[in-house]
């Protein structure tokens, strides 16, 4: 069954459970939890998908790999500590 099996059009956009889902914007392309319904694409995760894009990424996209920081800087007096416990 699909997310949105139990939808219905209204001219905000697709009432599903109560809620109203409003299309994906142009940064969901290629995202997993996109569904189709009656020829417009919208999320099935998050209502409105324009707002979780305002702060850089959307943490639902399965699209979009999160960056690699720089490794954790280690406290040499620390580090020499564990290594004389063995751990």
């Amino acid at each position: 069954m699909t997310p949105l099996a139990n939808a219905t059009k209204t001219a905000d956009g697709v009432m599903v459970n109560g809620f109203v889902l409003s299309p994906v914007v142009e940064q969901c392309n290629g995202c997993d939890r996109v569904r189709e319904f009656e020829g417009e694409q919208f999320c099935s995760s998050y209502p409105v998908p324009a707002s979780k894009w305002v702060g850089g990424r959307c943490n639902f996209a399965t699209h979009v790999k999160a960056e690699v920081t720089a490794a954790a800087k280690v406290n040499p007096l620390k580090a020499s500590k564990r290594a004389a416990k063995g751990r």
